[in-house]
């Protein structure tokens, strides 16, 4: 099977040797999003700001791929505080309508740059 790179500019640039999503049939890999402003490249400060700033950059990859966030059958959340799981919950919801993707939500111990909270998904078209 081929793989077909995804790229926008709407997201900010791989920080890393990897693509921002690859698509292979009718799956997109979607890689890890960090809250990074991708007009800056820096990191977004308070907690819910970097909250919507992964869910945005995650939609834009989505779109880039030729769907959006709904496309998403698999979500990966990884936080530096559970404390923060109620909320990014209620911040979901904003982005997301039912029925909701499979997800997990994990503690991590570190993120790159320092981040708070990483998504990574996949999505079918």
């Amino acid at each position: 099977m081929s793989k077909q790179i995804i790229h926008t500019d709407k997201a900010p640039a791989a920080i890393g040797p990897y693509s921002q999503a690859v698509r292979t049939g009718n799956l997109v890999y979607l890689a890890g999003q960090i809250p990074i402003n991708p007009a800056t490249m820096e990191l977004e400060h308070a907690f819910t700001d970097q909250v919507h700033r992964v869910f945005t950059n995650l939609q834009a990859v989505c779109e880039a791929a030729g769907g959006g966030l709904n496309n998403i059958i698999k979500l990966n959340i990884y936080l530096l505080d559970m404390e923060h799981f109620a909320e990014v919950n209620k911040i979901m919801k904003t982005y997301f309508h039912e029925p909701y993707p499979a997800r997990i939500a994990i503690a991590v111990h570190a993120l790159p740059w320092d981040a708070q909270i990483e998504l990574e998904a996949v999505m079918a078209l």
